[in-house]
């Protein structure tokens, strides 16, 4: 079995052994050319399974201006064009958040894998769907949750796990940047965008990461001018009594944090979602302090690969349903947590997750569209640009 014929297993997601123990490359294509797909074109050449081929837009013009400043092979006037060519094997969509969902059926209908960035959808049942379909498919749908991919948030889980901080009461986390531009689309309301979703689906996936899934949610939003949360306040209580509490701006200077405290000492996490602000690892056991060291690494090109080996069939994608949507008999996914702080948010109540609901639907009740708008999901943020 060779060339195209090998690619044609890929696409449909064979995990057969003869496929998977053939090198070969995924051949990736990009649905736009947003500003975040320069970290994805870069951490490419890295990954030695990975390889960018072709970029679509909506203007033919700039997709072709796209490829050649890169070194791309093909170029496309439309995103359906992109995913009619016979030569992509996979898509990552770096769109804003409302059409996540839209092309991501398409592309998955058009028999490719699927690396779709953060988050998802607000709606369980999008996510849902989505997943579905591509179990049916046999091929891979992933979110791009990139900072999962780095040693840094296995070793933070690792020294949680076995008892580093002693029994984990508090965990806080935080990031923000100024965003000035009002056009700018995590701006904009009808595309789901706001700062729970760009920034705050972060600070919810790593809580979510290391203590499960929270039993009760409350948040609440400071609105700005677009009618999207500007800021975003969130507190999630999880079993055993840890509390976890966040917070997200486009009003803050740029910074982020994550701290896990416990009853008998404390992680500090400097740049727990951008590793590549660079910071440190710190952990305080007593009366003794030590940095902890972590391998320096892309976080994308990690994502690359992993991403390749699922669509191979040689590895399990780091990010799957789960941590999109949740487990959903448990009725506190992600989603849940969001519906249910977005009920609460106005009114400063807890809630409790109702199965089916999403963190990112943290993204609390507002005035207006806002309010009608939060349903559900979690993950990461937003197909963020940060």
């Amino acid at each position: 079995m060779h060339g195209a014929e090998l690619h044609l297993f890929w696409r449909r997601g064979a995990t057969l052994r003869e496929v998977a123990s053939v090198p070969m490359t995924l051949r990736l294509g990009l649905l736009s050319t947003a500003r975040i797909n320069d970290a994805i074109v870069a951490a490419a050449g890295d990954v030695d399974e990975i390889e960018i081929v072709a970029v679509g837009s909506r203007d033919a013009g700039r997709a072709e201006s796209y490829a050649r400043e890169r070194g791309i092979a093909a170029a496309h006037g439309s995103y359906e064009a992109l995913l009619a060519d016979g030569e992509v094997d996979a898509v990552y969509i770096p769109l804003p958040n409302g059409l996540h969902h839209e092309w991501t059926l398409a592309a998955l209908e058009a028999g490719k894998h699927v690396l779709c960035e953060k988050p998802y959808s607000r709606r369980p049942s999008e996510v849902e769907e989505a997943f579905d379909l591509a179990e049916r498919s046999r091929l891979v749908l992933m979110e791009a949750f990139m900072f999962r991919h780095h040693p840094q948030a296995a070793k933070v889980k690792e020294l949680v796990g076995e008892g580093a901080v002693g029994r984990v009461r508090v965990v806080r986390a935080t990031f923000s940047f100024v965003l000035e531009d009002m056009e700018d689309v995590r701006m904009s309301a009808i595309l789901d965008g706001g700062s729970l979703m760009d920034l705050g689906c972060y600070c919810v996936s790593g809580a979510r990461y290391l203590m499960g899934e929270p039993e009760r949610v409350i948040g609440e939003q400071v609105v700005g001018p677009t009618g999207v949360d500007s800021a975003f306040h969130g507190t999630l209580r999880f079993p055993n009594d840890v509390v976890a509490q966040f917070d997200c701006s486009f009003a803050l200077p740029r910074y982020q944090r994550l701290d896990v405290v416990g009853d008998a000492g404390w992680l500090l996490v400097d740049a727990p979602w951008r590793t590549d602000w660079e910071g440190e690892l710190l952990l305080r056991h007593g009366d003794h302090l030590n940095r902890i060291e972590v391998p320096p690494a892309d976080a994308y090109a990690l994502e690359l690969a992993n991403f390749a080996g699922a669509a191979a069939g040689n590895a399990e994608p780091l990010l799957s349903r789960s941590d999109a949507v949740g487990p959903m008999d448990s009725g506190t996914s992600p989603g849940v947590v969001a519906s249910a702080a977005a009920s609460a948010a106005p009114h400063g109540r807890p809630s409790a997750p109702s199965a089916g609901s999403d963190l990112s639907q943290l993204r609390a009740a507002g005035p207006g569209r806002t309010r009608s708008s939060c349903s559900g999901r979690t993950g990461r943020a937003s197909g963020a640009r940060s």
